[in-house]
């Protein structure tokens, strides 16, 4: 039998122990994700899910945690430059990036120093 990848299924991305409020404020408030629930033996663990379009996005709990500084997830954003208001009205820096021809984009970091990526999307 051939085997090949056929897409993603979530990414995880790493936060301190018991920081999920600051967790759900940025990723659930201000980036608009909607929370999942955890099930049972992640959330004896601590975390938060989010789905995220078809995937999920995983924050799970890293007892010796170290943000990811250069390592990030890149989010297709429809409402771009609302956002980016709306992060930078509730205290986010927004740096924006035109280093791609033809790719509108943005990093920010979540509140445990993570970067974000931002796209401008404008597709179906």
């Amino acid at each position: 039998m051939v085997t090949h990848i056929s897409g993603l299924d979530h990414v995880q991305v790493a936060m301190p122990k018991g920081e999920e409020a600051s967790a759900r404020t940025f990723y659930g408030a201000l980036l608009g994700l909607e929370e999942l629930p955890n099930p049972r033996d992640a959330a004896a663990r601590g975390g938060v899910w989010f789905k995220c379009g078809d995937l999920q996005l995983h924050l799970g709990v890293e007892e010796t945690f170290a943000p990811a500084r250069k390592a990030h997830p890149a989010f297709r954003v429809r409402g771009y430059e609302l956002l980016l208001e709306k992060l930078a009205a509730s205290g986010v820096a927004v740096s924006r990036d035109r280093a791609q021809p033809d790719v509108e984009r943005a990093f920010v970091h979540d509140p445990f120093g993570n970067r974000i990526e931002l796209i401008k999307f404008e597709g179906t």
